[in-house]
């Protein structure tokens, strides 16, 4: 699977490249910063990404802001995306379900539960059946 990973937090990029890597899993990952960076990308012809990787805060455009856009584009849109957020705020799980996310996971503190959390939906949409752009 393509995997577009928007994550700010360079740990938290390390944590999923560790993740990805030691599951022995031949994922490729391409690395957004901020929303207006992903959206550059999604947008510049490049082949698109199976499932994008979303995290919630970021600096210039957050997360709930980018799936605004995303969801209004008429080739970006069916792109399943699964929120990767520290947010427990139910606000923003429920802003991000009306935007048509694919899941919600909170990043648990203990690696071992976010490799068994990351390994879980990635085992999902590596089985399921994907638009391909």
């Amino acid at each position: 699977m393509d995997i577009l990973l928007i994550e700010d937090d360079l740990i938290e990029v390390m944590k999923l490249k560790r993740t990805v890597s030691k599951l022995n899993l031949k994922h490729s990952i391409t690395e957004a910063k901020n929303g207006e960076e992903a959206l550059t990308y999604l947008r510049s012809g490049e082949k698109l990404p199976d499932i994008i990787l979303l995290d919630l805060n970021m600096p210039r455009m957050n997360g709930i802001e980018f799936l605004a856009i995303l969801k209004a584009d008429e080739l970006l849109q069916y792109l399943p995306t699964v929120i990767l957020t520290t947010s427990e705020n139910r606000a923003d799980l429920l802003k991000c379900y009306q935007a048509g996310i694919a899941g919600y996971v909170i990043k648990p503190l203990k690696y071992e539960d976010y490799e068994y959390k990351l390994n879980a939906v990635l085992e999902y949409w590596n089985v399921n059946q994907l638009v391909k752009g």
